[in-house]
């Protein structure tokens, strides 16, 4: 579930970028998330018609809501650094926060080699800043990587506390209301071209209703650190898709930095292995 959504959702940031030109990185977010969040609620309604948000807790409700507003801002942050970097440095800088909650805690020598790994690769793309890396579009990879731990934490307990659609598409309105408005800023009167609306569409498909819907029942079998781990796959397919859809090439110095990044989160997937533990389902 969780490699099928890697490949889902950087294919589809891949494909959104040909939006920013027409309707800006918060115009493309704000179609992504309105589409996907109609596309998620009707799913959610003929699952159980009319019973969807009977007996919902407004406690649990507040717990959607807020998964809504992590994955707006996480959305946004990223769309603007991949409006201004390559998409495979974005995700290899985001993934330190997901990387991050997966050593946090950890108490073992091995996991301070991974995370000395990951530092370094991160470090070495820092340095780039000004040198053919936007350094605000490196910001912003950072930000959405502390909006990603947001996700994953929030993300689990959703799923949780909901049947997975449901949850779900509560999000995703929360996230749609909170991002509509700059959306509308951005894109304006092109956000109804019909051309922008299928693209969208298809974005939508592709970066949020696969792989959320994938990874919130993936997030009811593990445990939020095993996680992490498991999504050491993003790096490496967001700069697949980066080359095949965009024509994106790296560095030399932006290669060694993902593969310190990649090597970091392999050697935790297999040192950490004994980690990946089922939950209550």
């Amino acid at each position: 579930m969780v490699a099928t959504g890697a490949i889902s959702v950087q294919f589809g940031a891949a494909l959104a970028t040909r939006l920013f030109h027409r309707v800006g990185p918060a115009g493309a977010v704000a179609l992504r998330l309105v589409i996907a969040a109609v596309v998620l609620a009707a799913l959610a309604a003929a699952r159980k018609p009319g019973r969807s948000l009977v007996g919902i807790r407004s406690r649990d409700t507040q717990v959607a809501v807020l998964f809504g507003l992590a994955l707006a801002a996480m959305n946004l942050s990223f769309y603007e650094a991949i409006d201004r970097i390559p998409l495979g440095v974005a995700v290899t800088v985001e993934f330190s926060g997901p990387l991050a909650l997966a050593l946090f805690g950890s108490r073992r020598l091995t996991d301070a080699v991974w995370a000395v790994l990951a530092a370094a690769g991160v470090a070495l793309l820092a340095s780039g800043a000004g040198r053919g890396l936007d350094p605000v579009g490196l910001g912003l990879a950072g930000v959405a990587g502390v909006g990603w731990i947001a996700y994953i934490l929030l993300s689990k307990e959703t799923g949780q506390r909901f049947d997975a659609l449901p949850g779900l598409a509560i999000a995703m309105l929360a996230a749609s209301v909170a991002i509509l408005p700059a959306g509308i800023v951005s894109g304006g009167v092109r956000l109804f071209d019909p051309h922008v609306l299928a693209l969208g569409s298809l974005v939508a498909v592709l970066s949020s209703v696969v792989p959320y819907s994938l990874e919130l029942v993936a997030l009811r079998r593990v445990t939020p650190r095993a996680f992490g781990v498991m999504l050491s796959l993003d790096p490496a397919v967001a700069t697949a898709a980066g080359f095949a859809l965009l024509g994106q090439h790296l560095t030399a110095r932006e290669w060694v930095a993902l593969g310190l990044v990649v090597a970091a989160n392999f050697g935790n997937s297999v040192a950490g292995s004994p980690g990946v533990v089922a939950t209550t389902p």
